[in-house]
């Protein structure tokens, strides 16, 4: 086995451990509501995080692209209440369409 699936295994293993803490240790417990509202907002900031680094990040620098404005559309298409595979298939569009132009 390579050190690359090693790597995948144990990331995996600790991942799995981690999920598991939350109901091992809290059982039937509830959250408090701070923590629950903490708790809900993990999920979109960190794809948020994604977004942005996949959209402007470089090898060592910012990159400036035709990514831009077609992540730029989806943000207007989720605004409109659009659903979201429907906003990611318009950011492709318009992201291709300007790289078939430029």
């Amino acid at each position: 086995m390579s050190d690359a699936w090693i790597v995948v295994a144990l990331v995996g293993l600790i991942t799995i451990v981690l999920k598991a803490t939350g109901p091992v240790f809290l059982g039937k417990r509830a959250l408090p509501a701070r923590l629950r509202s903490m708790v809900d907002l993990l999920a979109p900031v960190m794809l948020m995080g994604l977004v942005v680094t996949q959209t402007f990040g470089g090898d060592q620098d910012l990159e400036v692209d035709a990514r831009i404005p077609g992540v730029a559309v989806a943000a207007v298409a989720i605004w409109l209440r659009a659903p979201v595979i429907v906003a990611m298939v318009i950011a492709g569009a318009v992201t291709a369409l300007i790289r078939a132009v430029a």
